[in-house]
């Protein structure tokens, strides 16, 4: 049964609501209104997104009572019903905003009723605390931070590709994340952000959501007002540097580096026990080829300590075998 319900008379209306046990999102609506046709789209997406909550599409105008009950002034206006009480309302055409509160009280619900894609062998040895920090870092990483199947350069999927090229058509910068390299963020980023497809999109650390709502947003121009102001190059980069006391860049990540010199980096770091904040330079070309000029070095890795350059990987051999870095590391 679908749990999107076109509401026809006032008693079928009472009769679902009853369910006390159920959270609710009304959409109060009008076929006239061009915002209500954007959102209804929204609304249908968010209706599969969240299975085990129910979506009630109520035209304003023949169902007065309905409408009266709530005091229904404009349309589109949706309502959060939980308990039988009303615990938000979001009124206009604002996608992100009710995509944020459906999102918000799914929780414990989403767990009674739907159950989650079982994790990898593998991720179920790693405490869920730990992956936890590591998803909040990725979605902290970037301004703007999209998780997709594939690349930016070669997307694997419609929907990633559809959405890189709405970036791209909007000149947005944005850092990304491939999903497919990595089953403990795919699957662990669903549960923890309570969305279960891709690719999803995040501003300044919070979820935006899919591409039909981001779809939306753009094109009520809601996307574009809520995108921060960009920075300068070079501010950005000293605050990347700046973001740990030791900072590494590297192509690819920790858990799956890129390169040959990334890895033996890595492999450096972790054998002395160094605690290190990391930036994957393929995820983003402006900073890769702005952080050469900007510190005078030419290649990758780079480490940084205390916003200071301290070199690339042969320097790090050599400091090590000197005695030099750990005393520099822990002065």
């Amino acid at each position: 049964m679908s749990n999107l319900i076109e509401i026809r008379s006032e008693a079928q209306f009472q009769e679902l609501v009853q369910k006390k046990d159920l959270v609710f999102i009304l959409n109060f609506w009008a076929p006239w209104a061009e915002p209500c046709k954007q959102m209804n789209d929204v609304f249908a997406e968010l209706s599969g997104k969240f299975p085990a909550l129910q979506f009630l599409k109520i035209e304003a105008e023949e169902n007065p009572d309905i409408s009266e009950s709530f005091e229904i002034s404009a349309v589109p206006t949706f309502i959060i019903l939980k308990g039988g009480k009303v615990v938000e309302q979001v009124e206009g055409a604002k996608a992100a905003e009710l995509s944020n509160a459906v999102a918000k009280h799914s929780k414990g619900v989403l767990n009674k009723f739907v159950t989650t894609p079982a994790a990898s062998a593998d991720s179920e040895t790693k405490p869920v605390k730990d992956l936890n920090s590591r998803l909040k870092a990725l979605i902290n990483s970037a301004p703007v931070m999209i998780f997709i199947k594939g690349t930016p350069q070669q997307p694997r999927c419609g929907f990633s590709r559809q959405l890189v090229e709405l970036l791209a058509e909007q000149k947005v910068k944005y850092s990304s994340f491939n999903i497919l390299a990595d089953e403990d963020v795919r699957q662990g980023l669903k549960a923890y952000s309570d969305w279960p497809t891709y690719p999803q999109v995040y501003v300044n650390g919070e979820l935006i959501g899919g591409l039909d709502i981001v779809k939306e947003m753009v094109a009520s121009g809601e996307f574009q007002e809520m995108l921060p102001k960009e920075k300068d190059l070079s501010t950005r980069l000293q605050e990347l540097i700046e973001k740990q006391p030791v900072m590494v860049f590297i192509k690819g990540t920790p858990e799956e580096p890129r390169c040959g010199f990334s890895r033996q980096m890595i492999a450096l770091l972790n054998d002395r026990h160094v605690k290190y904040g990391y930036f994957d330079i393929l995820t983003d070309d402006e900073v890769r080829q702005g952080l050469k000029t900007h510190v005078n070095w030419p290649t990758f890795p780079m480490l940084f300590y205390k916003g200071e350059l301290l070199g690339g990987l042969d320097i790090v051999k050599e400091m090590i075998e000197s005695g030099e870095f750990d005393q520099v590391i822990t002065a």
